[in-house]
């Protein structure tokens, strides 16, 4: 019988073949059947994004100790420059990329099994929500995971309580106003709102 530690230890492990193999599947929106290695990679990888997110959230880290903590989840080099205020969590961990000068507030949720890629200089608010997954709609499909990334271009913000769906791309210095849901890409150097998000105005 194997200990908690020895447990804790065998799931925060990783093979970056794996991972690798993973994020090459969902980048081609790929279903994730449940059933399949993929769908066990997922469960996998989302009991070690708890172990390491509970790391992050349950006490004050140097600066380098959070570094150190992000790059073991998001399984790559992740800039000093990345500065995030737990608490945070995400689902899967190893799909996260962090440009430079990233800035992420409390309370935020990235569901990054279909991908997330941040850009440089970008603000993320209190509670914002980035959610990479979809399901079926078919009943007997249901549990089955539809991956789709989201990406987020250099210097955008992101306002309080915003969500964030499969598949959108917010673009370069826009912004999206606290509480909008965006659903479908947001232009370069343009304000959205509401829900579901749409123009505010041109910046």
């Amino acid at each position: 019988m194997t200990t908690k530690a020895e447990q804790i230890s065998s799931i925060r492990a990783v093979n970056m073949a794996d991972i690798e193999h993973f994020r090459a599947y969902v980048k081609e929106r790929t279903p994730i059947r449940q059933g399949t290695a993929e769908a066990e990679l997922c469960h996998r990888m989302i009991q070690r994004a708890v172990m390491i997110t509970t790391e992050i959230n349950r006490e004050w880290h140097t600066p380098e100790e959070l570094h150190t903590l992000l790059a073991e989840l998001t399984c790559r080099e992740v800039p000093q420059t990345v500065r995030i205020i737990a608490p945070f969590t995400a689902d899967f961990g190893a799909n996260i990329s962090f440009g430079e000068n990233v800035f992420v507030n409390a309370g935020v949720s990235m569901q990054d099994q279909g991908g997330i890629t941040i850009g440089n200089g970008v603000l993320i608010g209190h509670h914002v929500v980035l959610a990479t997954l979809n399901h079926e709609l078919e009943v007997e499909l249901r549990q089955d995971l539809i991956p789709a990334p989201i990406v987020i271009k250099d210097n955008a913000w992101l306002g309080a309580n915003v969500t964030v769906l499969a598949g959108v791309t917010i673009g370069e210095g826009a912004v999206v106003a606290a509480g909008a849901v965006v659903t479908k890409d947001v232009p370069p150097y343009t304000m959205v709102g509401g829900i579901p998000a749409k123009v505010i105005k041109q910046l």
